[in-house]
């Protein structure tokens, strides 16, 4: 019998598989340990400044290396698992060709800024922009998909004319994976992920004709909207996987960060810090457009119906403790940046700005670049490492603030997950500025954990939310603990620095 479940987390620096368990206790399942974890580091391309891609076969290849080391692992046959959970990096788009399965260029990358120019030219319609944001809860910003789409179309050679034939599919890379896993006989993608192309009807749930229009993207290469907890698919000529394992969950990373925090009730919240950090707040069943910067967000779709999310990204948040180990060269490994930053007591009055891709929510600055202020001679590495995690939850910070705003409420607890919320001053430095507790599970993989307890309801191994609530423990919990006047003083020096950020 079947008692494990695979959740694949395709980021945008390497793949993860995680093998979980099924714990069973009075006759219910729930998500049990990971008892198999393997992870696969692929190149970032990068053909001209600002421009980010990713070869899709490289991903391929990482997630086949990754998912056969999670079950060797957990010491598992792969015809035991019972389900398959699917998570991503959003937005990042790959149109291919539905008769070879292959890419017709190489992906564009979330972080990718080409098509800057043309959400710059869509924004100077005010009516456009507002229609937008009504139909789709986000702003017009070269982050989300549409444009991406419209502009492989544009320039690959006859790749317009193909997709008007009905030759050529997007997807992001969840609705890839799906076609891989599937040899090509399914094309579709969860509405999470739908909801971050600038194309889908919030409230609706369904592609829309006048977004296509805007953004010059035929609906013919667009693929299914599903729900996130449902069998949408099963295995068929994967080569590393049997055939007829159900697909059973999809959900973009954020979301599925969200829901493996078991962030059930409205006003609940969550901070996700990875290459980027994300913040997000489910609102209930209502799509409540923000008015300070953030944006709207399909939180998950399960039984037909939809939770919606608060959302603010800011793009650059571990991607900028990469800089200094692998541009400045200051640290050797991305952990080692704790014990240089806790060398000193303070950054010395140091404040950087980590906007190496623009400004995100809830300044939207395109044109915004990094900015390092409060330099002396006296400054050290250590400051510098310092002041990149404080930088993070500053960035956090303003995404909290915004969030609070729009839901009419403070925020008390957050939760938190990915690689660098296991750094003890950064999860410190982010309730002392913040104002609020945060706390950490025991498993900060909470992006792979929700995508597997997704597959779970989906497969009907699980009853329902209860049974995932149920298998997540809390480990740490990081109080608040710096002064009123201290807090007004470091906000204040990030106030300053965040103005010599914009062009």
């Amino acid at each position: 019998m079947a008692k494990h479940l695979l959740a694949i987390d395709q980021g945008t620096t390497g793949s993860t598989a995680l093998v979980v368990e099924i714990a069973t206790v009075g006759g219910r399942g729930s998500a049990g340990k990971t008892v198999g974890r393997a992870t696969t580091e692929f190149p970032q391309h990068y053909p001209k400044p600002g421009w980010v891609s990713h070869d899709t076969a490289e991903i391929r290849a990482s997630v086949e290396t990754s998912v056969r080391g999670a079950i060797q692992a957990a010491g598992v046959r792969p015809e035991d698992l019972a389900a398959i959970g699917i998570t991503n990096q959003r937005e990042t788009t790959v149109v291919w060709d539905r008769a070879t399965r292959r890419p017709i260029d190489l992906a564009i990358v979330w972080q990718c800024r080409r098509t800057a120019d043309v959400c710059d030219a869509l924004k100077e319609d005010a009516g456009t922009v507002e229609r937008v944001r009504q139909k789709t809860g986000l702003v017009i910003d070269a982050y989300f998909s549409a444009t991406k789409i419209a502009w492989l179309l544009d320039h690959v050679d006859g790749a317009r004319a193909r997709a008007e034939r009905g030759e050529l599919a997007f997807g992001t890379i969840d609705s890839w994976l799906v076609s891989e896993l599937t040899g090509g006989k399914v094309h579709a993608t969860d509405v999470t992920n739908a909801s971050r192309t600038l194309l889908m009807d919030l409230a609706a749930g369904a592609w829309d004709p006048e977004l296509c229009r805007v953004f010059h993207v035929p609906p013919s290469v667009l693929p299914k909207i599903v729900g996130c907890a449902e069998e949408i698919a099963r295995t068929s000529g994967a080569g590393f996987l049997p055939d007829g394992i159900p697909i059973a969950g999809i959900a973009g990373d954020q979301q599925a960060a969200l829901f493996g925090q078991a962030c059930f009730r409205e006003g609940d919240a969550k901070a996700t810090y990875g290459t980027g950090a994300f913040a997000l707040m489910n609102i209930g069943q209502r799509p409540i457009l923000s008015q300070h910067g953030l944006v709207t967000t399909a939180a998950w779709r399960i039984g037909g119906e939809t939770t919606y999310a608060l959302e603010g990204s800011a793009f650059i948040a571990g991607a900028a403790v990469q800089w200094l180990r692998d541009g400045l060269g200051i640290i050797k490994s991305a952990k080692d940046i704790e014990k240089l930053a806790r060398s000193v007591p303070s950054s010395d009055g140091v404040v950087f700005v980590p906007a190496l891709a623009g400004l995100g929510a809830p300044h939207w600055d395109q044109a915004a670049r990094g900015s390092i202020t409060g330099l002396t001679r006296g400054t050290t590495a250590a400051h510098l490492a310092r002041a990149t995690l404080e930088g993070i939850a500053f960035e956090v910070r303003d995404l909290l603030d915004a969030m609070s705003k729009d839901a009419k409420r403070p925020l008390k607890v957050l939760r938190s997950d990915g690689g660098a919320a296991e750094n003890d001053l950064l999860m410190q430095f982010q309730a002392d500025i913040a104002d609020v507790s945060v706390e950490r599970p025991v498993d900060v993989e909470s992006t792979g954990r929700g995508a597997a307890m997704l597959a779970g309801i989906g497969s009907g191994v699980f009853a329902g939310l209860d049974d995932v609530a149920a298998s997540v423990v809390m480990g740490a919990r990081f109080e608040p603990a710096m002064s009123a006047s201290d807090r007004s003083s470091h906000l204040g020096r990030w106030s300053h620095a965040l103005k010599r950020t914009r062009l």
